[in-house]
């Protein structure tokens, strides 16, 4: 059922958007909400005479967002996390984790703006998430998740043998008592 987004929802689309989603989540969430409409054709004229007139008004934004992709060309991350056996993460690796590896870099991206195929990782390796600012604006990020190596932990070593040699008393050998 394709229905048009009047607000950002995350994992969905931005507003203004026309997507696809089941019927029972339109009719029984999004449209009761107000987050959406159903996308009829008078829908979407008003939609299209709405978005030529906040064209020139969404300039700066489109501006803004294209600079921070810029930015974020620039950057690269590799995000350590814990692994069990093979390359099998503890926990997983998310947008909300992306997000936070950024702001450390410098670049500010709220979450809902980041999508990451399957929306959580269980595996090191390289992976590309999906930025989108704007409707117009989109990036393919790539990133990779490393295995995290513990510096505090000793190297493993084989067991040293101990050799215990039994002292007997001369007495005991000579049978004086």
């Amino acid at each position: 059922m394709e229905i048009i987004l009047k607000e950002d929802i995350e994992n969905l689309g931005l507003a203004y958007d026309i997507v696809n989603v089941k019927p029972g989540y339109a009719r029984n969430f999004l449209i009761p909400q107000g987050k959406a409409a159903l996308a009829l054709p008078s829908e979407r004229k008003k939609l299209d005479t709405y978005l030529a007139e906040i064209e020139a008004k969404e300039a700066d934004q489109i501006k803004s967002a294209k600079e921070l992709i810029e930015k974020l060309k620039q950057t690269e991350i590799k995000i350590t996390a814990k692994v069990g056996t093979g390359d099998k993460l503890f926990g997983s690796i998310n947008s909300a984790n992306l997000a936070e590896e950024l702001e450390k870099l410098g670049v500010t991206i709220e979450r809902k703006y980041i999508k990451i195929p399957g929306n959580s990782i269980k595996r090191t390796g390289k992976y590309t998430a999906k930025v989108r600012l704007h409707r117009t604006v989109e990036h393919d990020y790539e990133f990779e998740i490393l295995a995290e190596v513990d510096k505090t932990a000793k190297p493993k070593t084989a067991p040293k043998k101990i050799e215990a040699k039994a002292e007997v008393s001369q007495e005991t050998q000579t049978g004086e008592e």
